[in-house]
């Protein structure tokens, strides 16, 4: 039993009749016709009975037909996998805002280490097979691999009078000139050092990448991710007064993502990356 005669027996048997089945074959209605005898011979059975107009399935042709589909799935997938293989597994990650670019190329230099066969292809936003975000930003019906933990800093220019205290308290920071984030799902997390700042903020940012823009342009100061401020050698930063806040960057994605190739293997990868990372 093999692919033509599995193809060969699931077109007659959903046409019912071997003259349209050999016409979508492209072959002689003898060919066909001697196809499916050797199939019968093959499994000791008969499975179509020649009428004056068609043919009738029996019931082995009726038990052998789902079997039938489901091997020749098998086998395009089994063939779909390994050409892919040969070219590389494909593989989009979409990126999110104020993914600090050390996380990103660290990333991307593992995977390329441990994955070689991996074609990478990278977007912006929440698209791709799989993303790399905040875990407070994934979708409710996605899972979560934890990778990189981030304190969130204030960060300023050196010539800020905030550079000279030796210590702060929220009390402190109310009064001075913020930059805030209110659409941002952190926003409410910031509001204790805000004070009465937050409803008269110097200026608004969409994101943490664009409020140091607005900071190293002396328009106030933020709260920001501290690994983005790597990117901006003019400004400063220190830690938050009080208990530290932080946030989890990771790789979110559908559980029904994982029967991509690509997706598969990367996701085996990190599983162990974050492991390893959380053992160090």
């Amino acid at each position: 039993m093999d692919k033509r005669q599995l193809n060969a027996f699931i077109c007659v048997f959903e046409e019912r009749n071997i003259t349209r089945a050999a016409e979508q074959l492209n072959l002689t209605q003898p060919a066909l016709s001697a196809t499916i005898k050797a199939l019968e011979e093959s499994l000791s059975t008969r499975l179509f009975i020649r009428k004056p107009r068609g043919v009738e399935v029996t019931e082995d042709a009726r038990a052998l037909y789902p079997h039938a589909r489901r091997m020749l799935a098998d086998m395009a997938a089994l063939t779909s996998r390994f050409r892919e293989r040969q070219k590389g597994l494909p593989l989009s990650i979409g990126i999110e805002d104020d993914v600090a670019s050390t996380h990103l190329i660290g990333l991307l230099e593992k995977t390329r280490g441990a994955l070689p066969d991996i074609r990478i292809t990278l977007e912006v936003g929440c698209t791709g097979d799989i993303r790399l975000g905040c875990e407070s930003l994934r979708c409710e019906d996605e899972l979560f691999i934890p990778l990189f933990d981030e304190n969130y800093v204030l960060v300023y220019p050196p010539e800020h009078p905030l550079a000279q205290a030796n210590s702060l308290t929220p009390e402190q920071l109310h009064g001075q000139p913020w930059i805030t984030f209110p659409s941002h799902e952190s926003h409410q997390r910031f509001l204790p050092f805000y004070g009465a700042s937050a409803s008269a903020p110097c200026a608004i940012a969409g994101s943490f990448t664009l409020a140091l823009h607005l900071v190293e342009a002396g328009l106030g100061i933020a709260i920001v991710p501290e690994p983005l401020i790597a990117a901006h050698s003019k400004l400063t930063c220190r830690a938050l007064p009080g208990y530290p806040l932080t946030r989890r960057l990771g790789i979110c994605y559908a559980i029904q993502s994982q029967a991509t190739p690509g997706v598969e293997s990367f996701l085996g990868f990190v599983n162990g990356l974050s492991l390893s990372q959380n053992n160090d």
